[in-house]
């Protein structure tokens, strides 16, 4: 399926964002690690989110959908699953379930993805696992099958940044009583901390001298609990950056996530003269949670450094079609990343915005845009399975002269599954 998306007037109105997807995940698993039932609200319902419900499943975990977005897992022990536990695109539920299910004695199973996940590296992952103790057979790639057993502790240093790596390790460390610390000199996303406080196992953070230091709580036995997740500011960077190339657009987002460390996009866009306004700030299952409100105003250039780019690194696709709008020459440092995405998303940044008529280049791990306060758009874009290319280009096509189109968009159903019918709600022309 392609997509189609023309150059439109104002996008108005009140955007409806599903719920985050990092927290998703982090829902299921630790419910299901956890003993008695824990109720969800505002789960996202994207293919993505689904591979880990059905992986669970596989796994003995009961899980039930009581309504849109509200869910009840079972939580408590796990078993062998008959067949390889399939995470499909997903590589927060492989990397996730990897960590919890090598500290499970008695449970066995083969993790394993579609040939894109399948071609991601997992090393980073897997070595401070088998640190630890844990018994994984395979190389850098899926399939890697994983032998639950005791475990040890650990201290690890979380380099570069891996929120991934840090959830599963601090999710292997709830079986054993050894200390598990993990350092940061740049930090990651911390949903796993604040999520792990409200199962019952509170999680330190110390800002030192050598970086942040989380160490697990002594107390590691979770309970259900109800959790109420955000809108994920990574979906709602789209519509919001749409609006931001679109004269004359004013575009609400309420309840969004607004976490420290996921807010670097929405910071950046601030200082290159959009116009953001946040309201309505409150605390909604240890996370803080805000509406937020974008009227367009003309853009600047900008230049992100490098130790800014794990607070919005899958928010880069949508920076940089803003950044192709903005007035002069934009850097966004450090997005070696990128690379081993669910694509090599910066190779196909350069491409789409070539292609769009707009100067750009990777200089290293550098990107580097040449905006002109306008882009020319009316090209094909070329999307190799990657969602978020996909939807970034289908903004830019929006606020371009020409139509832009995109080669498939079935994809953006892994986080974004009612993308098209939102935007179309506040007057985007996708077809």
């Amino acid at each position: 399926m392609n997509l189609v998306a023309r150059p439109c007037r104002a996008l108005t109105g009140e955007v409806s964002i599903p719920g985050d997807k990092s927290c998703s995940h982090r829902a299921l698993i630790l419910g299901a690690i956890a003993d008695g039932k824990t109720r969800i609200r505002g789960l996202l319902e994207s293919s993505d989110v689904l591979s880990t419900i059905a992986a669970l499943r596989a796994l003995g975990v009961q899980i039930e959908k009581c309504g849109k977005g509200e869910w009840v897992v079972n939580g408590g022990q796990w078993s062998t699953p008959a067949d390889a536990v399939d995470c499909g695109n997903s590589g927060t539920s492989a990397r996730l379930l990897i960590g919890a299910l090598s500290s499970m004695p008695g449970v066995s199973a083969t993790v394993t993805g579609d040939s894109s996940l399948s071609s991601r590296p997992m090393a980073r992952l897997t070595g401070p696992l088998v640190q630890m103790g844990a018994r994984i057979d395979g190389g850098d790639r899926l399939p890697l099958s994983v032998h639950g057993g005791r475990l040890g502790g650990i201290e690890h240093r979380n380099v570069p940044p891996s929120a991934q790596v840090k959830s599963a390790v601090l999710i292997a460390g709830l079986s054993t009583n050894a200390p598990v610390r993990i350092v940061e000199p740049v930090p990651s996303r911390d949903h796993t901390e604040i999520m792990l406080a409200a199962f019952g196992c509170p999680v330190s953070v110390d800002d030192t001298p050598g970086g942040w230091v989380i160490t697990l709580g002594n107390q590691r036995r979770l309970l259900g609990c109800d959790l109420t997740i955000g809108a994920d500011p990574s979906s709602a960077a789209f519509p919001l950056v749409a609006a931001a190339i679109a004269p004359g657009s004013d575009v609400l987002v309420r309840g969004m996530l607004v976490n420290p460390l996921r807010t670097g996009l929405y910071e950046t866009l601030e200082s290159m003269g959009a116009d953001i306004e946040l309201s309505n700030e409150r605390i909604q299952s240890g996370e803080i949670v805000a509406d937020i409100r974008l009227r367009y105003a003309p853009l600047r250039a900008c230049h992100v450094r490098a130790d800014r780019i794990s607070a919005m690194i899958d928010e880069i696709p949508a920076l940089s079609v803003a950044c192709a709008f903005a007035d002069g020459e934009s850097v966004i440092e450090g997005l070696s990343e990128l690379r081993v995405k669910e694509s090599d998303r910066l190779g196909r940044i350069v491409a789409g915005l070539t292609a769009c008529g707009v100067v750009a280049l990777a200089d290293g791990d550098a990107l580097r845009i040449f905006g002109r306060g306008r882009a020319r758009g009316g090209a094909r874009i070329t999307t190799h399975g990657d969602h978020r290319i996909a939807m970034a280009f289908l903004m830019l096509g929006l606020g371009a002269s020409n139509p832009v189109e995109v080669d498939e968009a079935a994809m953006i159903a892994t986080s974004f599954p009612d993308f098209t019918d939102t935007m179309r709600g506040i007057g985007a022309d996708i077809e």
